[in-house]
């Protein structure tokens, strides 16, 4: 495809700026689509007034509508709008529920080159609480059909390219980026004091903080630092000296550089394996360490006492925080290799130029 040659489709999921997975891998290279001259539409399945309430209590009236306004948009998209476009990208899926019709309807009914792009072991049954009907409606076996329908298939990290290439040969690795000159382009300035340890991310993933809460505790307690939290939903956490911050995107790097060490607990399972490490990402690209634990692509981000621990067991987690909370010029150090790792690797400069090559392709 010749510069700006070709119309580009995206159908994503969530509204636009809302959700972490979208905005970074694929509203973040929105500027480099147009300096390259790309025409493209990212036409969302939730609006945003769904998406304030879909994981939330009760409202079971409001979420329906939304849900089936979302089918009538994507049945007009798949219809009607996508005689307009030469290819069609797809973030996670075409729709939340249901068998892939959209995606069968834009590759097989209309023969339109589709990229299938995910960052999560969505082929995993992985549904919250507050949805247990999801559960039977959300057709995880329907990630292997796209990938088998798609022109080329993006992952996240080796585990879920891995699992796409046994249905696409055309699979290409691209990690969850951080643009480091337009956003993530701020550095932490760690000072004597009280050391806050942070962690970042959506509803989904707060469960995880329970691995390490005993840890958590231990390092307010005996250490003295402080923790803060950074989420789309407040939770309750058994600790005296803490913080939650809503996230919002116009203070969300001001908000992470309050932390002097960011954490990642995972369990050890396959739904954890699929993770892009997304949290470390952000963590290293402001120059705050990380300590993680041994799980999936977080071994491949975190690169022992350089940048960062990787803990399975309590006293690990203990040692590693207390090293890094005891030690300033250890923080200081281990900030500038993750910040210098995130630019080489995981940035958007290191990686636009293949996100841009598999839309030519």
């Amino acid at each position: 495809m010749s510069k700006g040659k070709g119309k580009i489709l995206f159908m994503v999921p969530y509204p636009v700026r809302h959700a972490p997975s979208q905005r970074f891998r694929v509203e973040l290279f929105e500027p480099y689509m147009q300096e390259e001259g790309m025409s493209y539409t990212i036409a969302p399945f939730i609006d945003a007034r769904t998406w304030h309430i879909l994981y939330k209590q009760g409202s079971a009236l409001q979420k329906a509508w939304g849900i089936v306004k979302g089918y009538l948009k994507r049945l007009k998209t798949v219809f009607i709008d996508i005689h307009s476009y030469d290819y069609v990208f797809v973030h996670r899926e075409g729709a939340p529920m249901g068998p892939p019709i959209f995606e069968w309807i834009v590759a097989k009914l209309w023969g339109k080159k589709m990229i299938y792009d995910f960052d999560d072991a969505i082929w995993i049954p992985n549904t919250s609480a507050e949805n247990k009907l999801a559960a039977v409606l959300k057709s995880v076996w329907k990630v292997k059909y796209i990938c088998k329908w798609s022109h080329a298939v993006v992952g996240g990290n080796e585990y879920l390219c891995n699992y796409a290439r046994q249905y696409n040969s055309n699979v290409v690795l691209i990690p969850t980026c951080v643009d480091m000159e337009r956003m993530h382009n701020g550095v932490k300035e760690h000072k004597e004091g009280t050391v806050t340890i942070g962690w970042t991310g959506s509803h989904s993933t707060l469960p995880y903080l329970d691995e390490i809460m005993d840890v958590l505790q231990y390092a307010e307690q005996e250490l003295n630092t402080k923790f803060i939290l950074i989420a789309n939903k407040k939770p309750d956490l058994p600790l005296n000296n803490w913080e939650y911050i809503s996230w919002n995107e116009a203070t969300e790097i001001e908000d992470l550089l309050k932390m002097d060490i960011g954490v990642m607990p995972l369990k050890g399972d396959n739904w954890s394996e699929g993770k892009c490490g997304f949290k470390l990402i952000q963590y290293l690209s402001l120059g705050i360490p990380a300590v993680a634990s041994p799980v999936g692509v977080n071994k491949v981000i975190v690169e022992e006492g350089v940048n960062g621990y990787l803990c399975r067991t309590k006293d690990e987690w203990e040692s590693a925080l207390k090293n890094l909370v005891t030690d300033i010029a250890l923080r200081k150090q281990a900030g500038r290799a993750g910040r210098t790792k995130m630019l080489n690797e995981y940035s958007i400069a290191a990686n636009k130029g293949k996100f841009i090559q598999v839309l030519r392709s």
